[in-house]
């Protein structure tokens, strides 16, 4: 029987990344729950035993139930009844059987319900989901908004809602509307306080609002009067049951057509503060956005892993010439690549969300306890770290979404383009993952101020030193570091350049080596541990970044700020 985690032990050897057993341990703060709740490990071999058998369990029903639905959930997709979104059909089946499996509410403290896994688990949980339909790993992921709400809630408003997640209950962020895409300091859905009621009243519009009829929502809106900017909005909890929304209209969207996008019409309705007021977008949204972009991290390289082995499988199959097409010269390069963009890119997510683990469960256990000076010091490396490189993951691992599923349709040729094989679908869901929560041009915004810095070439020596490998992984290492000084040169040429529109202009080609080198760094790791999982990607991801990384160092020595006139568009 299929298992969309067991038949890829990419994904397991991950759970041996080198801060896994620190993350562990501040997760579960010496075992105590242990002698609480009998699911609770005991020791970190116990902890990584009960990751496995929960990406057993979802790996399961990915494959048996989520996969096997996506076809006609694709073709029916949500509908509109009487101001209600209704989901696809099989959405209900998909639903029940991850509610079955106890798959909601997993990052949750076991006191509400949950079970505790850290981030680099419950990504892993995101991209099997993934692999198996894009669309619904949209609606299961966004019980991540609970973190936001644990973080920054009252332990009344943790106590009411997070247990109904853990049960299975959706949730939705809210934050978008007709006039605020990605500015959303233009919001201007408005909050008042109702004295009378002793509430806070939302009215007005949100669009582009995914799984927007959700049970519970999390809402940016204006709670201070006569404000334009970021510095006006708060962050509102929503509660369906309470009615005063409704929708107005689903989008008909050219991918994920199980995840509904709805248009929100907030009528007078019943909300509560989440948080202090004032500081909605410049803090808790940030937090949601940054959980968000790793979720979709984690959503293409699931995607990736499903167009690889429908190339794959297809190139194997189909003869021509009188022989498989996967012998043709052409075709396994085409293949060989998507496998490394693949293998490096998960690579990347998992680092990513191991940052990120340790410097959360640190700000967890501050709320309890005084942290250590040195405590102190982990959190602040880590959190540095984690922002730094989550615009990395999303972005990088959002455009090889893109670019695999374009190269699995390449290889069935005509077939690709029939709406009977799959590949066509990939394509059309991987569409939107370089776009939503941030285009990668923002995640560029985003992740340049830490390459300007040096911050990012600081992390590249240090990966560099620690790396320790022999043979042709050393081989490779030698080949990686012969690139660091081209980098170097190139982000000193950006920096001395006297123009910000200059700079501006260039700065993609500077994100795209930092990542590429990276990537490298991260895979020639992997492969030194597990050469037998990683070795052929390693290979081959290294000779990519060689050519893009040289090439666009060429790029950026050739460019003169007046050159910036022969590109603009008008």
């Amino acid at each position: 029987m299929a298992n969309y985690y067991s038949d890829h032990p990419e994904i397991a050897f991950h759970l041996a990344h080198p801060l896994m057993k620190r993350i562990v341990e501040l997760k579960e703060r010496n075992y105590e729950d242990a002698k609480t709740y009998d699911y609770a490990p005991v020791d970190l071999g116990d902890a990584i035993e009960n990751y496995k058998q929960i990406l057993d369990i979802t790996g399961d029903v990915a494959a048996n139930i989520i996969a096997p639905n996506s076809e006609s959930v694709d073709l029916e997709g949500p509908h509109l009844e009487n101001g209600r979104m209704i989901y696809a059909s099989k959405t209900f089946e998909n639903l029940d059987a991850t509610r079955k499996a106890g798959l909601w509410g997993v990052s949750m403290p076991r006191r509400y319900g949950g079970l505790n896994l850290p981030n680099v688990v419950f990504s892993m949980l995101s991209e099997v989901i993934s692999a198996a339909d894009a669309g619904f790993q949209n609606i299961w992921s966004l019980q991540s908004c609970i973190d936001t709400l644990y973080e920054f809630g009252s332990e009344e408003q943790r106590q009411k809602y997070i247990p109904r997640v853990c049960a299975g209950e959706g949730m939705s962020m809210d934050l978008t509307e007709p006039d605020a895409g990605s500015d959303l300091q233009r919001v201007m859905l408005k909050a008042t306080f109702d004295e009378k009621e002793n509430c806070w009243r939302l009215n007005g519009v949100k669009r582009f609002i995914t799984n927007g009829d959700s049970d519970i929502h999390l809402v940016l809106a204006r709670s201070e009067e006569g404000t334009k900017d970021g510095r006006g909005l708060s962050m509102f909890i929503y509660d369906t049951r309470n009615g005063g929304v409704n929708v107005r209209h689903i989008e008909h969207k050219l991918g994920i057509h199980g995840s509904p996008t709805c248009e929100l019409t907030y009528k007078n309705a019943k909300a509560e503060l989440c948080g202090s007021t004032r500081l909605g977008l410049i803090k808790y949204v940030m937090a949601l956005m940054n959980g968000a972009r790793l979720g979709i991290a984690a959503q293409s390289v699931g995607l990736s892993q499903e167009a690889y082995n429908e190339g794959l499988a297809y190139a194997r199959e189909r003869a021509q010439f009188g022989q498989k097409i996967i012998e043709f010269p052409a075709v396994y390069d085409m293949l060989s690549r998507m496998k490394a963009k693949l293998d490096a890119g998960r690579s990347l997510l998992y680092q990513t969300a191991a940052y990120v683990d340790v410097y959360k469960c640190l700000e967890d256990i501050e709320r309890d306890r005084k942290l250590t000076p040195e405590e102190k010091q982990e959190l602040k490396k880590y959190q540095r770290l984690a922002d730094a490189f989550t615009p990395l993951a999303k972005g990088m691992n959002s455009e090889y979404a893109n670019q695999n599923a374009y190269d699995a349709i390449s290889i069935h040729g005509g077939s690709g383009f029939i709406m009977e094989y799959k590949s066509q679908r990939l394509y059309r869901d991987a569409r939107i993952f370089s776009i939503y929560e941030g285009t990668t041009q923002l995640q560029v915004v985003a992740a340049i101020r830490y390459i300007i810095n040096g911050t990012m070439l600081t992390n590249i020596k240090e990966m560099l030193e620690e790396l320790a490998c022999s043979g042709s992984s050393a081989a490779l290492k030698s080949r990686v570091e012969a690139l660091i000084p081209v980098y170097e040169e190139a982000l000193a040429t950006v920096k001395a350049l006297d123009n910000q529109d200059a700079i501006d202009f260039l700065s993609r080609r500077l994100y795209d080596m930092t990542a590429e080198v990276v990537m490298s760094l991260l895979i020639i790791r992997d492969a030194a541990k597990a050469p037998e999982l990683f070795s052929k990607s390693a290979n081959v991801y290294v000779r990519m970044a060689e050519e893009n990384v040289i090439g666009k160092a060429a790029y950026i020595k050739a460019f003169r700020p007046e050159d910036l006139a022969s590109f603009n568009a008008e």
